[in-house]
């Protein structure tokens, strides 16, 4: 989204935090109630993105619930979904975990009077509020770019492999929508790379162990593998083990999407080229207040971007790229 629109919403919070000290003692007595539901809660993007929402909670009067399942599974996020509709909040902030699955689950908290807001996955398309298919129905989607984060991916591996070479796409699995639009991104983009060579994905199931085995694999195939982007925490990391595993650390360039605390050492080392660090801080607290200036009678964007920060081992110790590590705890 625009600058534009993140500062709209940014004085709306302003606002709304204003005006709740003039009704202190109304909202103390009926806050407002927003959930928010992540991907998966052992993960340091999502333990950031709940902060950002707690602190847009705060500074709104919000009474936010937090419940999720540690693993990225459909049946495991359907009945905490069902559970948190059950407790009625005004609206749920969710990142489905997968973009078809998760529409009837979540038209259930649609026709029950709450609104949906998409954070970092969405449903159907992505595009809602137009009237037209069946998961439009979501009011807003905050996230990143994520084909515009692929793209980027792309570029920079490009420029660390000379521009020349073979590399694949390590992913999770097809249907999630943050991860579908990386590797569209990056195939888009490494495209332009008459030199480059793009082999086929390895989908590891949000696997790390797995993920490894799989670099162990492809290396043993094709033992001049100059390059492999990882589509998220888990496929990076593992890549990333596999590499060092085979003794090709540093060798075989990787870069990563995600910014977990580890990787400062990892961009050090030489284990990582470049990772590029999303910003869910932003994603949870700019979910939160619209989904809070909506069910205030405030319009909202039906699609809020954040940013990027791309991390080497050049700029790693630089205060503001360091800033969007996530934190796990």
């Amino acid at each position: 989204m625009e600058r534009r629109s993140l500062m709209k919403l940014m004085g709306a919070a302003t606002a709304a935090a204003g005006a709740s000290l003039l009704t202190k003692a109304a909202q103390a007595a009926d806050p407002v109630t927003i959930a928010l539901i992540p991907g998966l809660t052992a993960d340091g993007f999502y333990v950031t993105m709940h902060k950002g929402a707690e602190a847009a909670a705060k500074a709104l009067g919000v009474n936010l619930l937090y419940q999720g399942a540690a693993e990225w599974n459909v049946s495991l996020q359907v009945p905490i979904l069902e559970a948190i509709i059950a407790k009625k909040p005004a609206a749920i902030l969710i990142a489905p975990n997968d973009k078809t699955q998760m529409i009837e689950p979540l038209r259930k908290a649609h026709d029950a009077g709450i609104a949906v807001v998409c954070v970092d996955t969405f449903i159907g398309d992505g595009n809602f509020q137009t009237g037209a298919g069946d998961a439009d129905f979501p009011i807003t989607y905050v996230a990143s770019d994520n084909v515009l984060g692929g793209r980027m991916a792309a570029r920079a591996l490009a420029k660390a492999i000379g521009e020349k070479g073979k590399v694949y796409v390590s992913n999770t699995k097809p249907n999630i929508s943050t991860t579908d639009q990386r590797e569209e991104g990056f195939r888009a983009e490494i495209a332009n790379y008459k030199g480059i060579e793009l082999l086929e994905t390895q989908f590891n199931d949000d696997d790390a162990n797995k993920a490894a085995a799989q670099f162990q694999a492809v290396l043993g195939r094709v033992p001049d593998l100059a390059g492999v982007f990882g589509a998220n925490l888990f496929s990076a990391g593992g890549a990333a083990n596999g590499a060092k595993q085979a003794g090709v650390a540093g060798k075989v360039k990787m870069a990563g999407f995600d910014a977990p605390e580890s990787i400062v050492d990892q961009l050090k080392d030489g284990t990582f080229e470049l990772t590029i660090a999303q910003h869910p801080a932003e994603i949870g607290y700019f979910g939160l207040v619209a989904a809070h200036a909506h069910v205030t009678g405030n319009p909202v964007p039906t699609h809020i971007g954040t940013g990027f920060t791309v991390m080497t081992k050049a700029n790693i110790d630089d205060p503001n790229v360091n800033r969007y590590l996530y934190k796990s705890e």
